[in-house]
């Protein structure tokens, strides 16, 4: 397998993390979440770069993470959402009461609902799926055991956690996913969040002073 290029990017008026992914030589690449308007962002280093998206992974349903997707997908590209946020990605306008003043979303069509335990081929490399409900109900991760990393959503975040306090939101659903989905991980994994700078397994197991291991 050639390198796998990770491109972290802050985008959108939250500052919500997006990745863009491809292998190096590749011609081909995948997007984690899709921030509101991030096509003016993404579309130059694809083309930059020779790529073509193929598929966007949405960690979870709100506003911040997925807005933006409507724009980029398109015929061959698929999006892939959890079927317990469903109603957020068909109708964005629930959201708009805790959303920017303004803001009008598009839906965004899911062509493939993910669940729990199924698995993602990235070139080769096994992408296991966890759901994490809590921040709302259909957060996932995706964990690349092969590069150690796992992108998280708003799950989990450097010294902090996902807010609980929204429509959906559930602190002790959210504190059980962390402890049975995140912190077994292996301590070395790298945890790449939906806001803020990345963090380990063991720097949150050790530290984080909203959920104890």
């Amino acid at each position: 397998m050639s390198k796998l290029v990770v491109r972290k990017m802050e985008l959108g008026p939250i500052g919500t993390n997006a990745y863009l992914l491809w292998e190096d030589g590749g011609n081909q690449a995948v997007l984690i979440d899709a921030p509101p308007d991030c096509a003016a962002e993404i579309e130059p280093v694809l083309a930059e770069n020779g790529l073509t998206l193929r598929a966007i992974w949405l960690t979870h349903g709100h506003w911040d993470h997925m807005a933006g997707a409507s724009e980029l997908a398109g015929e061959g590209v698929d999006v892939l959402g959890h079927s317990d946020d469903k109603m957020l990605f068909e109708q964005p306008a629930v959201m708009s009461a805790f959303a920017m003043p303004g803001m009008e979303f598009s839906p965004v069509g899911i062509t493939r609902w993910i669940e729990e335990g199924e698995s993602l081929d990235l070139w080769g490399r096994k992408v296991s799926i966890f759901h994490c409900p809590g921040h709302c109900p259909g957060n996932v991760v995706f964990w690349i055991p092969d590069e150690g990393i796992c992108f998280v959503g708003d799950v989990i975040f450097s010294g902090s956690i996902g807010r609980a306090d929204l429509p959906g939101g559930d602190f002790a659903l959210l504190e059980r996913s962390i402890r049975e989905k995140v912190y077994v991980l292996p301590g070395a994994t790298k945890l790449l969040p939906g806001h803020g700078p990345d963090t380990s397994v063991e720097i949150e197991r050790g530290s984080n002073p909203f959920v104890r291991p």
